[in-house]
């Protein structure tokens, strides 16, 4: 879906003039292009709908960079089933256990966006398994991409969701598969980027825990902890949704019924979808399109139309988005609550 949304319009567009090897496929279309252009186009459509998944506790969007770049190296090398299934494994361990190792808040505390950080690697890891590196190959690969992560909070701003769906995805998947084929050409580089000195822990965090880039490995699976999205918007959107319909189903209450609508949501959270411009990263929005339709699909929550339709707009002057620190809770970094005032003084 999200190649046919302007971010997938775009990044179709502008692979399409690339030229390149035909190494691997722009999926949706008939154009086969160099593996670095058809992991940054496919990664792109992967973030663009919002319906990719996360982690819930670095908030990293592991599958929308690590996924299209291992199917464009995949694709490239002439890789197995298999071969593509452990790629993709790492990938999610990697993107996870970096975050972690740098502290996510820590990250985001200095203005940082830290999915640019865990997509780059996380997509490294997986386009270096499919391309089969042994360990001096991968010590390459690994400071090729601390060269590349980046990443400032600035997307919140985006209108169009096309540079959001770079930050997510597209750029780290580009990233990924450019470092591993770099490394496949011959390219050679620092052998001790995750340790020596000036090392990536340093340098990006002031309290990092490099220990825990290998904490549980081998036992603890990041791809068994992410989170598929309930509906097709921003993660810190998804419990304040869930809650609003589990109060709609209990009381069946109209749009007209309704005098006030209060969201709380951890601070990280309500910053990333406070009135923003692109609707479906809308907190306020989003929830009342929710009041006035009685559902969210992919079409009422991704439509620009929506954003001025007056009947919206009066009912979004309804609602209030509070950042509650005391929602900034390790076990539950993703909660909301809703609470609906009624005209006839319910709540």
């Amino acid at each position: 879906s999200g190649a046919r949304l302007k971010p997938g319009e775009v990044a179709i567009d502008y692979v399409s003039g690339l030229g390149g090897s035909p190494e691997a496929t722009v999926v949706t279309t008939d154009i086969v292009t160099s593996a670095v252009n058809a992991a940054l186009a496919n990664a792109m459509f992967g973030h663009a709908d919002e319906t990719d998944d996360f982690h819930p506790f670095t908030k990293a969007h592991p599958g929308c960079s690590v996924v299209p770049a291992a199917f464009a190296m995949a694709e490239r090398e002439g890789s197995s089933g298999m071969e593509f299934i452990r790629a993709v494994t790492l990938g999610y361990d990697l993107s996870c256990r970096f975050l972690i190792a740098l502290k996510p808040d820590l990250v985001r505390a200095n203005q940082r966006s830290a999915e640019g950080y865990s997509s780059t690697f996380g997509a490294t890891a997986a386009a270096a398994s499919i391309a089969r590196f042994q360990e001096m190959e991968m010590r390459y690969a690994i400071s090729y991409a601390a060269q590349q992560v980046s990443g400032v909070w600035s997307w919140v701003r985006d209108e169009e969701h096309i540079e959001k769906a770079f930050d997510f995805s597209g750029m780290g998947a580009r990233n990924g598969v450019s470092v591993v084929t770099m490394v496949q050409a011959g390219f050679t580089g620092v052998a001790d980027a995750l340790e020596g000195e000036r090392n990536i822990f340093d340098a990006l965090s002031p309290d990092p825990a490099p220990e825990e880039i290998v904490a549980g490995l081998g036992s603890r699976f990041y791809i068994e902890e992410t989170a598929i999205k309930t509906f097709p918007v921003g993660y810190p959107i998804q419990s304040p949704l869930d809650a609003f319909f589990t109060l709609l189903n209990e009381h069946r209450f109209t749009v007209d019924d309704v005098k006030r609508v209060l969201i709380r949501l951890p601070e990280d959270g309500a910053r990333i979808v406070d009135n923003r411009s692109m609707p479906d990263v809308n907190a306020q929005h989003i929830l009342s399109v929710a009041l006035v339709d009685g559902y969210i699909d992919f079409n009422n929550s991704h439509s620009y139309e929506r954003m001025s339709d007056p009947v919206v707009a009066a009912v979004r002057e309804k609602v209030e988005l509070v950042a509650d620190p005391d929602l900034v809770v390790t076990d539950a970094p993703r909660s909301g609550f809703v609470e609906e005032t009624l005209v006839d003084g319910r709540k």
